[in-house]
């Protein structure tokens, strides 16, 4: 690259927006020159905006304290001082649906963490070392809002990078079955333990819409580009629990499988640690090298000693063994807010970038 790309964070105060800023710094692709946010935080500086909210473990960046935080509505204004943009603002569906095509409408490249457009048939869903030609469509979705370059592209919900990244590296033993239980961290609700001290010592067995986005959103990564959209696939039948539990970062799942061809452990194992995309083929600044890792202990992955695997951008398995009712079980564990949500975002424009999908303007 040789021009630093000019970034923008479209809700750039949140938890989700922190976690872009922080990733970013120092990024040799891309450089943050403009942050957006709701009315009540235009006019401010980035560190007034956000006071006493900071809620990563690095300290703020110096590059981003100074930055005016513009209104995050003036999309023409926000639009014509930057290259592309990360949307990571807290809105409805609707609201965010159209704020997200109004950006793109003006020329410039939209990178989601939000939910609202997974489910467009022409927006492509990507983990980048899962599914990147998904981008194809955005050539379709650009005849749709009459643009040139611009175009929204969204990665999926945190809860399922634990175990779908596992399951498409065994997709050659044809996976029919999977049971899944996600054991999910509190930064994936934007919160901290001094924001919600009611989870200490805690679990709560419900998230709000997060068990059909478990179940579903695997089969839409795993889908064939047809006519300019996506289509889904049929298998595996996949049903989900997501529990809240009182732990800060890292979502990990029990995964219980079928497959149609079963394989051996060895031969899944030797899967996982040799699984390769995309972003390790064009060896982008964020892909992790070893993308998923498998530990022998049987007291591992943890949390506390495995989240931020690869900078958190890896994936953690262990406990692989055969089962009573089912041919095989694991335990699968990523970082929710890296992997899961704004790394696993900046991923996918570095390989947007690499393709030329986003490009200086």
């Amino acid at each position: 690259m040789e021009k630093k790309l000019r970034v923008g964070i479209l809700g750039a105060t949140g938890m989700v927006g922190q976690r872009f800023i922080s990733l970013l710094e120092g990024h040799p692709w891309f450089e943050v020159v403009t942050v957006a946010a709701s009315p009540r935080s235009a006019g401010k500086t980035y560190e007034e905006a956000v006071g006493d909210r900071w809620k990563m473990k690095k300290p703020m960046p110096e590059g981003v304290k100074k930055l005016i935080v513009h209104n995050v509505n003036e999309v023409e204004e926000v639009a014509s001082t930057v290259d592309f943009v990360f949307s990571a603002v807290d809105m409805s569906k609707e609201e965010i649906r159209a704020i997200e095509d109004a950006y793109a409408k003006t020329e410039t490249p939209v990178v989601s963490n939000n939910s609202a457009h997974r489910w467009t048939p022409d927006v492509p869903m990507v983990i980048p070392e899962v599914n990147p030609e998904h981008f194809e469509v955005i050539e379709a979705q650009k005849k749709r809002l009459g643009t040139t370059c611009g175009f929204v592209a969204v990665k999926p919900n945190c809860s399922i990078q634990s175990y779908a990244p596992v399951l498409t590296a065994w997709m050659e033993f044809e996976p029919t079955e999977v049971v899944a239980t996600t054991y999910q961290a509190i930064s994936g609700a934007g919160k901290t333990f001094k924001d919600w001290p009611e989870m200490v010592e805690n679990i709560i067995p419900y998230i709000g819409g997060e068990e059909e986005k478990s179940e579903q959103e695997p089969l839409r990564i795993w889908g064939k580009v047809c006519d300019g959209k996506i289509e889904k696939a049929s298998a595996p039948v996949i049903t989900t629990q997501c529990i809240r539990v009182p732990v800060l970062d890292g979502h990990t799942a029990a995964v219980f499988v079928n497959f149609k061809k079963k394989p051996t452990k060895e031969q899944l194992i030797e899967k996982l640690v040799n699984y390769r995309g995309l972003p390790q083929e064009l060896e982008l600044p964020s892909a992790p090298k070893q993308f998923i890792q498998y530990l022998e202990e049987d007291n591992r992955p943890q949390v506390a000693l495995d989240v931020d695997y690869e900078n958190g951008m890896g994936i953690s398995v262990g406990r692989l063994r055969e089962d009573s009712l089912y041919d095989f079980k694991f335990i699968g564990l990523s970082h929710n807010t890296v992997r899961g949500a704004a790394g696993g975002a900046i991923l996918c424009a570095e390989t947007l970038a690499a393709q030329k999908y986003i490009q200086a303007k």
